[in-house]
């Protein structure tokens, strides 16, 4: 693939989304900041550009990605939006949740983007800068966490440019995400909520909001961005649910838990989430061989937390 001298704009200079657009439309990528975690930006509709995507990150060709809209008739040209779906739209969005809808076969979509599934991922990123990116563009752009396939997700632009130099030629600069970890994946099928990835907006918003269960995901096949058993990784081995440091380990405590640094010394599980891929990022610099991570509760956004070291911990190709 193409190198490049990357260059780091502040998103909020005169020029910058059209910046980006530029390089959208000339069929490059471009990184973009969200609420969540920092995304690796093609046009959607580009199948060229999009396979660029999966080269930059080194991201297996089976792993599909999420489409960004700006809103609810942006994803009704691409999707079957039932009605469920418009009232997860309506409480959420824009906003960190992703919904998983029967792709449109007339919709135009890279066929890269889908890995070759009959659904799509939507979502309304809630970064007024991204959103007019998209509406200046007229179509989505299909985006992942911009950083190699496995690792950490970038939580600001130096995360970005750390793991990505090169190997694109625009990252705008956001300042650090707010919630900091990826969004909610929900799947609607037959007017039934799968929970595909957990995230920052739990079962219990999402049932509050649309009266309606949320059932657990009910086979192991890949349906949706983030799946994959090894991710967010940092390069040192992760031990979860330490209560103490044993030699050649960083300790991250929770709570009570002091440890060497902290997701939340307080227990705030929304600090916590904001704190995990920084927080991991830091205990790598330490050089130890292991992280040890302490207990967080497995509830609310703790179970996206702790679905996110799961991953962390699992074993690596």
């Amino acid at each position: 693939m193409a190198t490049f001298k990357t260059q780091v704009v502040s998103a909020h200079e005169d020029g910058a989304i059209s910046a980006a657009v530029q390089q959208l439309v000339a069929g490059e990528l471009v990184a973009v900041p969200t609420e969540t975690v920092y995304g690796l930006a093609a046009d959607a509709l580009n199948d060229a550009a999009v396979q660029k995507i999966y080269a930059a990150k080194g991201r297996p060709a089976h792993n599909p990605l999420i489409c960004h809209v700006t809103d609810a008739d942006m994803a009704a040209r691409y999707v079957a939006v039932t009605s469920l779906a418009r009232s997860l739209m309506g409480a959420f969005w824009p906003g960190p949740l992703t919904i998983v809808l029967p792709r449109r076969a007339d919709a135009g979509i890279a066929p890269t983007v889908t890995a070759g599934l009959d659904t799509l991922a939507v979502r309304s990123p809630d970064s007024d800068i991204t959103r007019k990116i998209i509406a200046k563009l007229d179509r989505p752009i299909a985006a992942p966490s911009a950083n190699p396939s496995g690792k950490l997700s970038p939580t600001s632009a130096a995360d970005v440019l750390e793991g990505l130099s090169g190997r694109l030629p625009l990252i705008l600069d956001g300042g650090r995400t707010g919630v900091g970890i990826e969004s909610t994946i929900v799947g609607v099928r037959d007017e039934k909520l799968y929970l595909l990835r957990p995230g920052s907006i739990t079962p219990d918003d999402i049932t509050a909001a649309t009266g309606q269960p949320v059932y657990a995901r009910d086979d192991s096949t890949i349906t949706a961005p983030g799946q994959l058993a090894s991710h967010y990784a940092p390069t040192a081995a992760v031990r979860l649910n330490a209560t103490e440091r044993q030699a050649g380990e960083i300790l991250i405590g929770f709570g009570d838990v002091a440890g060497d640094i902290s997701l939340s010394a307080s227990g705030n599980l929304s600090e916590a989430a904001h704190n995990l891929f920084e927080t991991l990022r830091k205990a790598d610099t330490f050089g130890q061989d292991t992280i040890a991570v302490a207990p967080v509760p497995n509830e609310g956004v703790g179970i996206a937390i702790n679905d996110r070291l799961a991953r962390a911990a699992a074993p690596r190709d």
